[in-house]
């Protein structure tokens, strides 16, 4: 009887050629972590034991959030005994996405799918081989809520606006990890709108919102933009008060007194998004079973349940109209930035946390003030 043998790539080349050859005679078939398992051509694809699920943030933030409920339910559901969930956070996500890219293109490895994506792809800041995700699922919409400590003199969004008009650079404001994406645009926008000076708006970016809205609480910021998960301990704990939210109307449960922008004379909705990729170059079969896989488990009332506590609206999209939406966000994005003249050729360095002292960082563009 002849054994049809399937090697991960790493035995096929260099040096591991000899070690190939010798696992050939003996009958054996090596499985590197995460590989994916030899299989017949008549049986369904499966991935290997332990799939990795990169997070492009922070652990706590909300999209190490959902990603972590989400394989919880993966592997209930038996679609693996256990992920790995990788947070690699940075930049543009670019740590996160060179990581997907050094895996093996056969599907066994996912990565969150985010409005930050579209942002940086706006913004050009993407290699090329790191603009070539394949969209497995939209899962939900998200959104971004300002907010200040219990004590801040600021009243509300209105008092907020009037005392940036005077000066731009009176309060300090967090957002995630990037200069221009979804959670900073979230703030800008709106205050444009209202006829602040955006250019000079003094922004400190944090590694997540997670650690940004620990900032805010802990004194080293005054306002904090952030997506709706990350508020809730603080808001459970009576240490913040939410401005105004990017929603078409009230949420419930612990946003239902937060105010929209609408409400406030700001006609301005933030409507960013999560979802789930794999590499490019991975084959429809195997993004098919992560799309089956991820209906399956967003159809249970569990996640429903969870969905729900973190004030998102579920929208399960599948991968072609993904797609389609990806790039007409990118296009919408891109002419946003350009109207907001956030390019940020010189963005500073993500702060770290615990500042000390906290950064005071100028924007952009060049011209702008010095930071003091």
């Amino acid at each position: 009887m002849r054994l049809a043998l399937n090697f991960h790539p790493l035995l096929t080349t260099g040096r591991n050629r000899l070690l190939a050859t010798l696992l050939a005679g003996l009958g054996v078939v090596s499985h590197a972590i995460g590989a994916e398992p030899a299989a017949r051509a008549d049986t369904p694809w499966k991935p290997g034991a332990r799939p990795e699920f990169i997070v492009p943030s922070g652990a706590g933030a909300a999209l190490d959030t959902a990603a972590r409920k989400l394989t919880e339910l993966l592997a209930r559901d038996g679609v693996t005994p256990a992920f790995v969930v990788s947070n690699r956070s940075g930049a543009h996500s670019i740590q996160a996405l060179e990581s997907l890219e050094r895996r093996p293109a056969y599907g066994g490895a996912l990565i969150t799918l985010s409005s930050g994506y579209v942002t940086s792809l706006a913004q050009g800041a993407l290699p090329p081989h790191l603009q070539r995700l394949t969209p497995v699922a939209t899962l939900f919409r998200e959104y971004a809520v300002v907010a200040v400590r219990h004590d801040s003199p600021i009243r509300d969004a209105r008092d907020l606006i009037e005392r940036l008009k005077v000066d731009p650079e009176a309060v300090s404001i967090g957002i995630a990890t990037t200069l221009g994406n979804h959670i900073h645009i979230a703030i800008a926008q709106p205050l444009k709108q209202a006829g602040v000076d955006v250019k000079r708006l003094r922004i400190v970016p944090y590694k997540s919102s997670a650690e940004s809205s620990t900032a805010l609480v802990g004194g080293h910021l005054d306002v904090v933009s952030a997506t709706t998960p990350n508020l809730l301990p603080h808001l459970a704990s009576g240490r913040v008060r939410l401005l105004a939210i990017g929603a078409e109307q009230r949420l419930g449960g612990a946003f239902a007194q937060t105010p929209t922008w609408r409400e406030q004379g700001i006609d301005y909705i933030n409507d960013s998004f999560q979802g789930v990729a794999v590499a490019s170059g991975v084959s429809a079969q195997h993004r098919d079973y992560w799309v089956s896989a991820l209906r399956r488990v967003t159809s249970s009332a569990e996640w429903r349940q969870f969905v729900e506590l973190n004030q998102w609206q579920p929208n399960f999209v599948g991968p072609d109209d993904t797609a389609r939406e990806l790039k007409h966000q990118v296009q919408q994005t891109r002419a946003l930035l350009a109207e907001l003249r956030l390019g940020l050729p010189n963005a500073p360095a993500v702060a770290q946390w615990p500042p000390n002292p906290a950064p005071k960082v100028a924007l952009f563009p060049a011209g702008a003030p010095a930071a003091r």
